[in-house]
């Protein structure tokens, strides 16, 4: 079972999206729009905005409970398929994505995988978000949750995302990309859903019937009011390469 599938609505429900900025600045450096692949599209919100700009686009994914939580959109095809072997033919897309989750590839297969499924002067795009900032005041605690979910499991893997993918191989032509924010205005029970959707919280409930997040919460309400909303920004890296 994929690490992701029992949180999944979770997952659905409460994982931030993308600036549009982001996706025009892929877009602006294609030149043609027939088909995407949206690799590891979990509930698929990636693949839900190109589809406003392709023909069709190939949503993957290993976790069918991931799979069955994504839209129903006409010219979106979801399969179940693992990164490093789509299934799809050779020279068959213009443009392949990944959203936060590249670092839990096999980098090698993949990215022969990628360089199998691209059509000539195709683009591949990975892209994530960094941990949300709040305020001065809120994000020590934030950050000690993120230490403590993550140091005892995923040290490694938490690492890529620290360094925003730049000690991560990209062995393509890179298109030097912006950094980008993305600002939500969330209630304190989507900041908690949000914390309950990260992988490492799941691995702590499942193996040591523990949930940090419970702690972290009560943390917040004394500083935090239930009834008022929250801006939570979160620093989003791109990186693009030519195929």
């Amino acid at each position: 079972m994929s690490r992701f599938s029992k949180q999944s609505d979770l997952y659905a429900k409460y994982r931030p999206d993308y600036p549009d900025e982001l996706y025009n600045f892929i877009l602006e450096h294609l030149s043609n729009y027939h088909r995407a692949w949206d690799c590891a599209t979990g509930s698929g919100q990636v693949a839900a905005v190109l589809s406003e700009s392709f023909d069709e686009v190939i949503a993957t994914d290993i976790s069918t409970e991931q799979l069955n939580h994504a839209p129903a959109i006409q010219n979106v095809d979801y399969r179940k398929a693992p990164a490093e072997n789509s299934g799809l033919p050779d020279e068959h897309v213009d443009l392949i994505t990944v959203g936060q989750a590249l670092h839990w590839f096999d980098f090698e297969a993949f990215y022969n995988e990628v360089r199998r499924l691209a059509k000539r002067n195709a683009l591949f795009a990975v892209f994530g978000y960094g941990m949300l900032r709040i305020s001065p005041a809120i994000n020590p605690i934030i950050d000690d949750l993120y230490e403590e979910a993550f140091g005892e499991y995923f040290d490694e893997k938490r690492s890529y995302i620290d360094s925003r993918y730049q000690t991560i191989p990209f062995p393509f032509e890179e298109i030097i990309s912006p950094g980008f924010e993305h600002s939500l205005v969330w209630t304190i029970d989507q900041l908690e859903g949000y914390f309950n959707s990260w992988s490492a919280v799941q691995k702590l409930k499942d193996e040591q019937n523990y949930n940090p997040v419970k702690t972290t919460m009560q943390k917040l309400r004394k500083q935090l009011s239930d009834h008022e909303t929250i801006t939570v920004t979160f620093p989003i890296f791109l990186r693009l390469g030519k195929l």
